[in-house]
């Protein structure tokens, strides 16, 4: 309880920390997703090694391996210091959780599948909620309790 119920963040209410902000989220995504394509070949070279040390064992890992890099890539970006994924960064923008508390890593785990889930489901929809919200939040930002605000508006 200690450390983290001390350092709470807050977006701001000003409307310039939501100015723009689905455009640059869009962004994000595309730099996001070219890094951890990116950081998938490190990791399917190592996982070959490592699936004939364990003569074959962990080649079943082949197929979820761009998600495991992605969820540990977003869990890490997401749950350190930054709130930020390398792409939010680059756009600007930083993730905060509407009760105050820093995101941790199960946090932006949980996001990144909600994500998945409703893209999957929803594929132009999710985007079409964050035209039609006050603090342009996506469907999967409503549910863990998340916005996005630019950077330089938070101070």
């Amino acid at each position: 309880m200690s450390l983290e119920r001390n350092m709470t963040y807050s977006a701001p209410p000003a409307s310039d920390a939501y100015s723009g902000v689905l455009s640059r989220r869009v962004l994000a995504f595309i730099f996001d997703y070219i890094v951890i394509a990116i950081l998938w070949v490190p990791a399917a070279v190592l996982l070959f090694f490592v699936g004939i040390a364990t003569l074959g064992l962990a080649f079943f890992l082949y197929p979820v391996l761009y998600f495991i890099v992605a969820a540990l890539y977003f869990g890490f970006s997401l749950g350190g210091s930054a709130q930020a994924s390398p792409g939010m960064r680059a756009m600007g923008l930083r993730m905060l959780r509407t009760d105050g508390l820093r995101i941790d890593f199960l946090t932006a785990l949980v996001h990144l599948a909600l994500f998945w889930l409703f893209n999957s489901l929803l594929t132009p929809l999710i985007l079409l909620v964050g035209l039609f919200t006050d603090r342009k939040r996506l469907l999967h930002d409503f549910l863990i309790g998340a916005v996005v605000v630019r950077e330089e508006a938070r101070y």
